[in-house]
């Protein structure tokens, strides 16, 4: 029983862990020397990892061991992650920002060559 509880704990955190960072299955088998399938059993609980490979999947994770076996670990939204999580949107809305900055200024001093 208490196995069954730590595999759904590992599974559920590398999952979250991978896909908050947005990482692939297929990278994160590479970056711990695993394959695809092996690391599937592991995000659905079916397989245990070495201790080898639990260090470098949390390496790999960017996370501490522990960190992995925490119950129901969730993902801090810190200002950072926060960022991260939304650097393409940002970027647009200053790229747009930009642009209208850009016109108005245009504007301006094509307004300032048609009046002298």
């Amino acid at each position: 029983m208490i196995e069954d509880n730590l595999k759904h704990i590992l599974s559920h955190n590398i999952r979250q862990y991978r896909t908050y960072q947005k990482i692939s299955q297929s990278e994160l088998a590479e970056k711990t020397g695993i394959s695809i399938p092996f690391l599937s059993d592991i995000e659905n609980g079916k397989k245990w990892l070495s201790p080898k490979t639990f260090a470098k999947m949390a390496a790999a994770l960017k996370v501490e061991a522990y960190e992995l076996l925490r119950p129901e670990t969730d993902i801090p939204d810190t200002n950072i992650n926060i960022l991260k999580k939304y650097t393409d949107d940002i970027h647009t809305i200053i790229k747009r920002e930009l642009e209208n900055i850009q016109k108005n200024y245009i504007t301006k001093l094509n307004s300032k060559k048609s009046n002298n």
